[in-house]
């Protein structure tokens, strides 16, 4: 009997029904009165959602390619930017950077920590004529959010640096009231905390960065900000063909998301996470990321000893039907990585810890049986 898997990856993650149902609209001309409609609609509703007052734009691409937008609309060539560096896609952010010809200034951090503001400001006052200041806000593959994000961008603009964001994994899942912590360039994806299948990007761009768009001159076509906004304001429209269905998909889950109220949708990740920690504390494991780094969307826990990462990951997804996902590079075989993202409730935790608990015992894992639930269930009560 084939039954559907519960998708517990650090994206794509599981959609609502009503958002799969969304997509099986009919189809509409791009260029026509109902996407003149739903078009203005999606970008107000992501709007409030990312908590902000300024210019906002969907792509149709991965979140890669939202940050390759930002990457080649915002700087000059030979243009500084500081990019903190402690994982996998901290690095693909500084590669970003460096194919549009920007100056990077690497700032390493110790895998499974995060950069601080005193960090930052630091590099700033050493390196001179910093133009702008990216971070990856919650580092997917260490299991990693950045505390100090509010106070990294207050540090950015004492320093005259534009703030961008690569909130790809995270936001709509943790707190990013994006004008108020003063972000300029903030990223995300529709496969992640928005509930939404994979192909969409969304970022969003202030004034001040509209400055350096301007006068920076977008070196790309289809990425072109400039373009992006001179067709939503003339046409309602995007100046390439969209993923008619996965805009309507977008716009389902953002209503969702509205009607829950943002503040709540929000909180339902931080309730599970902390459900889920109590729970693998409470087998015996450990996580990769130190205690005040740890991520409410993505946890990486380290394997126990004499267990192999593949074999859990296997028998997850083929006994119990629960996917999860390995580390990247020389983490690959020392952590399993959970996505907490999307449809948070008490099944998806409960059904992720319990299969958990059932595979790590059956591969000769020593704790006691239930105390994951145990530690768990308690925790689950307002979820």
């Amino acid at each position: 009997m084939s039954l559907p898997q519960l998708i517990m990856l650090p994206g794509p993650t599981n959609v609502p029904p009503r958002v799969y149902a969304a997509m099986c609209k009919p189809m509409i001309n791009h260029r026509g009165a109902e996407f003149h409609e739903l078009y203005p609609r999606l970008l107000e509703n992501a709007k409030k959602v990312f908590q902000t007052e300024s210019d906002l734009f969907v792509l149709t691409s991965s979140g890669t390619g939202g940050v390759e937008c930002a990457a080649s609309n915002i700087l000059l060539p030979g243009e500084r930017i500081l990019v903190p560096v402690g994982g996998t896609f901290g690095e693909r952010l500084a590669d970003a950077f460096r194919v549009y010809g920007a100056n990077v200034v690497e700032m390493k951090v110790n895998a499974g920590s995060t950069p601080t503001a005193a960090q930052i400001r630091e590099v700033l006052q050493r390196e001179k004529d910093v133009k702008a200041v990216a971070v990856i806000y919650n580092e997917t593959s260490t299991g990693t959010t950045v505390r100090d994000l509010p106070e990294i961008g207050k540090v950015a603009k004492e320093n005259g640096a534009l703030f961008i964001v690569d909130a790809i994994s995270v936001l709509g899942g943790d707190d990013l009231p994006v004008d108020r912590w003063g972000v300029d360039v903030c990223i995300t994806a529709s496969q992640k905390c928005l509930a939404t299948p994979p192909g969409l990007a969304l970022i969003s761009v202030s004034k001040d960065a509209w400055k350096m768009i301007e006068r920076s001159k977008p070196r790309t076509e289809y990425f072109d900000l400039i373009k992006y906004r001179k067709f939503r304001d003339e046409k309602k429209e995007t100046p390439f063909t969209p993923a008619v269905n996965l805009f309507f998909a977008l716009d389902e889950a953002l209503q969702m998301i509205l009607e829950t109220d943002v503040e709540i949708w929000i909180g339902r990740h931080k309730k599970a996470a902390r459900a889920y920690y109590s729970a693998f504390k409470g087998m015996g494991l450990s996580f990769f990321a130190e205690e005040r780094s740890r991520s409410n969307v993505v946890l990486a826990i380290n394997m126990p000893p004499k267990i192999s990462a593949k074999d859990l990951r296997e028998k997850l997804r083929k006994k119990y039907g629960v996917v999860v996902a390995g580390g990247f590079g020389n983490l690959k075989d020392a952590i399993f990585r959970i996505g907490n993202m999307g449809i948070v409730t008490p099944r998806e935790v409960i059904t992720t810890v319990s299969a958990v608990e059932a595979s790590l015992h059956e591969l000769g894992y020593p704790g006691t049986l239930g105390e994951g639930l145990r530690a768990a269930i308690p925790l689950l009560s307002d979820l």
